[in-house]
């Protein structure tokens, strides 16, 4: 039995795409919040309503997916007027999936009909089924990715 969990963050595609570019989670505009429920080995994949934040144009797809890395969470300048936390994320190699034809089968989505409400609080837990079914549409192997049991170290 595992005890690794899943996780989704709802980003835009511009900053999932620094987080991949710089092996890192940021959420919630920065807080630690989120990343605190995190642990290492946990699946993370990252879901874009929008390509850039604020205003960017409608995308809806999930655009990374990896697995938390060893350490903690560490705060990062931004340029801001308040430090941002991270935590490191192995991100793989992965192409973007529409979240739409997946809706009907993601048992995280209760409401079919009004599926994005399921993203509104921009991190959320979900099964391992659903996870596996995300990875599977980005193009990787979930079993290889994310095995049952760790491989002892060498």
């Amino acid at each position: 039995m595992t005890t690794r969990s899943y996780w989704i963050g709802v980003i835009a595609q511009d900053n999932a795409a620094a987080g991949v570019a710089g092996g890192f989670a940021q959420l919630a505009h920065g807080r630690a919040g989120p990343l605190e429920r995190m642990r290492e080995g946990d699946g993370y994949a990252c879901y874009s309503p929008r390509t850039a934040w604020p205003g960017g144009d409608p995308l809806q797809a999930f655009t990374a997916i990896g697995r938390v890395a060893a350490g903690g969470i560490r705060m990062a300048a931004d340029g801001g007027e308040s430090p941002v936390f991270r935590r490191a994320v192995h991100y793989l190699p992965a192409r973007a999936a529409p979240v739409r034809p997946l809706v009907a089968a993601l048992t995280f989505i209760r409401s079919k009909e009004h599926w994005g409400t399921a993203f509104r609080f921009g991190f959320l837990r979900v099964p391992e089924v659903d996870f596996a079914r995300i990875a599977a549409a980005m193009g990787r192997d979930f079993a290889r990715d994310f095995p049952a049991t760790e491989p002892a170290p060498a």
